[in-house]
């Protein structure tokens, strides 16, 4: 069922294409994998056996992999319609 100026089904594809962006996100979040540095990737600094074991596959130090934490914000969600008071103003 379409409604205004919208084909059959749109919504669902705005619904499906959501979805899938988040998957892609929560794919590419994904921890690291794999095995473990001995030293760092970023600043060569050896890499505590400690976090090796709790961590499978780190490949940064506890301060370099801080500081790319600190860097990354999380993205608020898209809402591809709009919200209603964006379309209000």
């Amino acid at each position: 069922m379409a409604g205004g100026w919208a084909k059959d089904g749109a919504v669902s594809e705005q619904i499906e294409a959501s979805i899938a962006d988040e998957l892609a996100r929560m794919r590419a979040r994904s921890g690291p994998s794999g095995e473990s540095f001995t030293h760092c990737a970023e600043c060569e600094e050896p890499i505590p056996e400690a976090r090796r074991a709790a961590v499978p596959g780190v490949k940064l130090c506890v301060d370099c992999q801080t500081g790319r934490d600190d860097r990354n914000t999380p993205r608020a969600g898209i809402n591809r319609r709009g919200s209603k008071d964006s379309q209000l103003k």
